[in-house]
């Protein structure tokens, strides 16, 4: 938990650092703009002037100006669920990659363990070892005393055990895929009601009365769509890893059994 709060605060300051980047870079780019707009009387220049300034932008740029112009509201929630959906992303790789272990190894270490030092030596080879295979090794061999079937049953239960701890918080991360769209898709529907009330209040229909509050009003779906794909790649990644581990902890406790029905039977 305390590693969730840090990798929280590291993305939360790093992105409000690039806000602020992207603020005080806007401002500087603004001044040479105004001066621009005081010396030129036409129209035209000025538009040729604007779509020049938009080329040159990057998309990374371009993509932090078009979130401030999304407005603090929902965009602020938007970015709240892309923060915390890759703080708790980066904890679960990182909890991952630690519990990734050499199967084959540590097969072959608790069964020379056993031939040569018995029970005692295998669970220190297990104690040694990181990873959920060596903790449900350690609980198989604990048991193995009261026989092959309770030393299963144990290896069975927790399993069970350390999968839960694999898959812990993974589900957070889909309800951020979720909500990022449909808080985006809100800020829309309600970035029109408020286009329309003004349409109904100026008694015609004036495009560019409308057009500014349309366009910030897509923008909370275009961000919230963006930070739904994000956090897809990265949950789509983990749901692989847990997967991998986990086939990799039923074909250790198959071969530790295996092992154990060899170590009783001589």
């Amino acid at each position: 938990m305390k590693r969730l709060f840090s990798i929280l605060a590291i993305s939360g300051l790093f992105l409000f650092g690039t806000v602020q980047a992207q603020e005080s870079d806007s401002i500087q780019t603004s001044e040479p703009a105004v001066e621009t707009v005081a010396e030129e009387t036409s129209q035209v220049d000025l538009t040729a002037d604007d779509a020049a300034e938009s080329s040159e932008r990057s998309f990374t740029q371009e993509l932090k100006l078009r979130f401030i112009e999304g407005g603090p509201g929902f965009m602020g929630i938007v970015l709240l669920c892309l923060i915390l959906g890759l703080a708790i992303a980066i904890e679960r790789i990182i909890y991952l990659n630690l519990s990734t272990t050499n199967s084959k190894k540590l097969i072959k270490d608790v069964e020379d363990a056993l031939k040569s030092g018995g029970v005692n030596a295998a669970k220190e080879v297990c104690r040694n070892t990181t990873g959920p295979v060596a903790s449900i090794f350690y609980q198989g061999l604990d048991r193995v005393d009261h026989g092959v079937e309770s030393a299963e049953k144990a290896v069975v239960a927790y399993g069970g055990v350390q999968m839960g701890q694999l898959e812990k918080n993974v589900s957070w991360i889909s309800l951020f895929i979720a909500l990022a769209p449909m808080l985006g898709f809100m800020g829309t529907v309600i970035g029109m009601i408020q286009a329309f009330d003004k349409i109904q209040a100026a008694g015609n229909m004036d495009a560019s009365l409308v057009a500014g509050g349309i366009k910030v009003a897509l923008l909370t779906t275009v961000f919230g769509l963006i930070v739904a794909i994000i956090l897809q790649v990265f949950y789509n990644y983990i749901i692989a890893k847990i997967d991998s581990i986990v086939n990799d902890m039923e074909d250790a406790s198959i071969s530790l059994v295996d092992i154990l029905v060899d170590y009783k039977n001589k």
